[in-house]
């Protein structure tokens, strides 16, 4: 993946304005945020470098988060215009996306699924997302009826001008998930979040 493109995409995942904290008009109403502990740097006993073999590819079709109450369907995301990663519908919150031209979830390198974090009728699939622990779990049920487990590693809040693209997007050898969507700061004179939440996440089993 070039860097460029993945600069793309974290500027696509940042364009996901908080509509619903604009019309609200409250400051106090916005989603979790990461806390230190929950960054890699924190360390902590929750991460585990124990994995699963990766498996074949195979599209996925569903992904659960328990802890946060995640339970939706994933579409398929390309690339717009810009190179920039398009998004799911707004109108649908309950709705995640995977870049369909980059690694399947549960494939040898990393996968990448976006979602919003809210649209104009309240919070959307990913509006937890900055609630995640280390440790929890994350599965994605694929096209080939397997179930791959994910175990997050880390969850930690990125400035839209401090976005790591290689730490993010960059590949690896083992099965690894990237969940992002906007969170940080909000501000209310734009209309947009100031960052991007990203959940840090690899294959430890498979159902």
């Amino acid at each position: 993946m070039s860097s460029n493109r993945s600069k793309g995409w974290g500027i696509a995942v940042a364009a996901i304005v908080g509509v619903w904290l604009v019309q609200n008009g409250s400051g106090d109403v916005t989603p979790p945020i990461p806390s230190a502990a929950q960054a890699f740097a924190a360390g902590g006993d929750f991460h585990t470098d124990a994995a699963a073999d990766p498996l074949p590819p195979s599209e996925p079709v569903r992904l659960r988060i328990p802890k946060i109450d995640v339970d939706a369907p994933v579409m398929r995301l390309g690339l717009g215009a810009k190179g920039a990663l398009d998004v799911p519908p707004a109108a649908d919150p309950n709705l995640a996306g995977w870049y369909k031209d980059g690694t399947p979830p549960g494939a040898g390198g990393t996968a990448i699924v976006a979602g919003h974090v809210d649209n104009q009728q309240g919070p959307a699939v990913f509006y937890a997302l900055g609630a995640l622990q280390k440790g929890h779990r994350v599965e994605v049920l694929r096209k080939d009826g397997r179930t791959a487990v994910f175990t997050v590693d880390a969850v930690e809040v990125y400035d839209n001008d401090a976005f790591p693209n290689q730490k993010v997007y960059g590949d690896r050898d083992r099965a690894e998930l990237r969940i992002i969507t906007c969170g940080g700061g909000f501000d209310k004179k734009s209309g947009g979040y100031q960052g991007n939440v990203v959940a840090f996440a690899h294959l430890i089993g498979v159902r």
